[in-house]
């Protein structure tokens, strides 16, 4: 997969002078890389909001090579965060040993420290050690105490995102996605699902596979990119991580979910269960546990809204290979699926 970038033909994987120019000042401070203008491009696959690609340098030492994230924004993307935002996030993380560092920024991406662990891959998610793992992580971020507004930021989003769609959709897109009564799904969802007491965290809010390290050797996981990350209700947060275990961006449909994959519920109770469970803390009550998975299931909802609206602007302002409209329809169709048996008719 890996090719000298001045092989290299296709144009989605040049670099600019500007990115080439800020690698090979970030490698000539590398006493062992062997020359700075020798690199490697190696696209990595599984990303739909931007292109990302690891770098390479051959060493004077017989050790591993050196390595780098090179991260390029996706085209029209500030539609869904503020890319401002998103690197003040990335920069507390970074401080607080969540996440890689951050090396170098150009006008269109940024060049990240390489983790030096596994990215996860769709299997590993229904694998309960790592899955256990991964719930105990999930806590640990929802109690970082992020500067800014500690408030829901879910239903704004959702708004800001169905206005988006709107100016942005043809009128037969408009009318096969029923834009027409979404505003009103919003409002409903928003009134059956608030509840005063609701737990509100710093979440992730786009807890996929392919946002999760693991250190093969500490077994340590590793939460990365925060584009969508804000204060939420944890339950959504759990419950966009579940709807998640239908998905496999790394197959030759990668758009397509398959909800057969949806954890049961004696998985999804293990999850909730480890992470209600802190070291050295009482365990949680099964009312308690019971509460959490009703509430992440109802919030199986505003996952499938957020995903199906965010598939549609993506359609018309990404240019990543990926099947936006239909990844949409799918997400849709979920909500309007299971919204009777989850909420009935508020």
């Amino acid at each position: 997969m890996g090719a000298n970038e001045t092989n290299v033909e296709s144009k989605e994987y040049r670099l600019s002078r500007e990115v080439k120019e800020a690698l090979q000042a970030i490698a000539s401070e590398w006493e062992d890389v062997i020359d700075s203008k020798a690199l490697q491009v190696i696209p990595l696959k599984g990303a739909m909001t931007n292109e990302v690609f690891q770098i390479k340098w051959p060493t004077r030492e017989s050790g591993p090579s050196r390595k780098v994230l090179v991260r390029i924004y996706g085209e029209g993307v500030g539609i869904f965060f503020d890319r401002e935002d998103e690197i003040r996030t990335f920069e507390f993380m970074s401080k607080h040993g969540h996440g890689p560092l951050l090396l170098a920024r150009f006008g269109n991406g940024r060049i990240e420290e390489f983790l030096h662990a596994r990215t996860l891959s769709a299997s590993d998610l229904r694998d309960p050690v790592i899955s256990g793992r991964i719930a105990t992580r999930m806590k640990e971020f929802h109690g970082l105490d992020m500067p800014g507004v500690k408030k829901a930021l879910l239903w704004d989003r959702l708004r800001k995102w169905l206005s988006a769609c709107k100016r942005l959709a043809s009128p037969e897109e408009a009318k096969s996605f029923r834009l027409d009564v979404m505003e009103m799904e919003i409002n409903l969802l928003e009134r059956a699902l608030f509840k005063s007491d609701e737990k509100i965290g710093f979440c992730h809010n786009d807890l996929q596979y392919g946002n999760i390290m693991m250190d093969e050797e500490t077994k340590a996981i590793t939460i990365i990119d925060y584009e969508y990350s804000c204060y939420n209700p944890v339950a959504y947060d759990i419950a966009n991580h579940f709807c998640e275990m239908a998905a496999d961006y790394h197959t030759d449909t990668p758009h397509i979910m398959d909800y057969t994959k949806y954890p049961g519920v004696e998985e999804r109770k293990r999850f909730v269960k480890t992470y209600m469970s802190p070291s050295g803390e009482e365990e949680p009550s099964d009312t308690m546990v019971k509460k959490l998975l009703e509430d992440v299931e109802k919030y199986t909802l505003a996952s499938h809204l957020t995903w199906g609206l965010w598939g549609i602007i993506s359609e018309h302002v990404n240019e990543i290979d990926f099947d936006y409209m239909e990844y949409a329809r799918q997400r849709l169709n979920q909500y309007w699926l299971t919204k009777q048996r989850l909420i009935g008719n508020p």
